[in-house]
């Protein structure tokens, strides 16, 4: 049984997910994957069951009855991998914004380097985006910005979903006091691990805008980011997401 597990979300990917997959399992580290996927209209989930013929064991699938965001689909993969056993537990995106060749670097930092979790970070140095226009980059940044001042969190790419998780991490969170399904799930997930203790380690990247398929963004996600962090550094100063504390 391999030690890492990724779990990767996928709503309509019919364009990117074979190929995804097929690169994920040609790397020398014998990642498994999960894919989450919320009734794809598409005919994603069945692609995902074309390609378990092939990669029998490595290769699992968790369908859900319709789309019912992205936190929820990371936590229901985070339970399902803690249930199976994985030490290490990556997050993901279907559409090649991260490069699965990453997938390595964040493993050794925290493996090997000793980090809980680690982050592929646009906003370290090194890392970088890459077809973006000068209005996202400026939106993007500016939410980072905003996110850090908030919370006071050392991570320059606290919005990033590209990361690898210790189990002991998810262990120790209880993902049912995340309240976050849209992007802001992925700051109230690093928040939660930083109030805790958790040492974070930020690995370089480049970002990548999705090629094929549609991009899930919408105004309603980031309007739960700027208002849900404020609403989430309300919520920590009176209850801990530790697991089995009140929240």
């Amino acid at each position: 049984m391999s030690d890492s597990l990724v779990i990767i979300p996928t709503y309509n990917e019919k364009e990117n997910i074979e190929r995804m997959l097929n690169t994920v399992f040609a790397l020398t580290h014998p990642f498994h994957v999960l894919i989450v996927d919320d009734g794809s209209p598409d005919g994603t989930a069945q692609l995902v069951k074309n390609l378990q013929e092939i990669y029998t064991d490595r290769l699992h699938l968790l369908e859900r009855a319709g789309k019912l965001g992205l936190g929820t689909a990371y936590i229901a993969g985070f339970k399902w991998g803690l249930e199976h056993g994985y030490p290490y537990i990556f997050e993901m995106d279907a559409d090649f914004s991260h490069n699965p060749q990453d997938l390595p670097r964040l493993y050794e930092a925290c493996a090997i380097a000793g980090a809980d979790l680690s982050v592929g970070s646009r906003y370290t140095r090194g890392g970088k985006v890459s077809n973006w226009s000068w209005d996202r980059i400026v939106l993007s940044y500016g939410a980072s910005l905003y996110v850090r001042l908030m919370t006071f969190m050392p991570v320059k790419d606290p919005t990033a979903g590209f990361i690898c998780y210790r189990r002991k991490v998810l262990e120790s969170i209880d993902l049912d006091k995340i309240r976050f399904v849209g992007y802001a799930f992925q700051i109230e997930m690093k928040y939660a691990s930083h109030l805790l203790g958790f040492k974070i380690a930020e690995v370089p990247i480049t970002f990548v805008d999705r090629v094929a398929g549609v991009s899930k963004m919408s105004a309603n996600i980031i309007q739960e980011a700027i208002v849900g962090v404020f609403q989430m550094c309300w919520r920590s100063f009176f209850n801990s997401y530790r697991r089995g504390n009140p929240m």
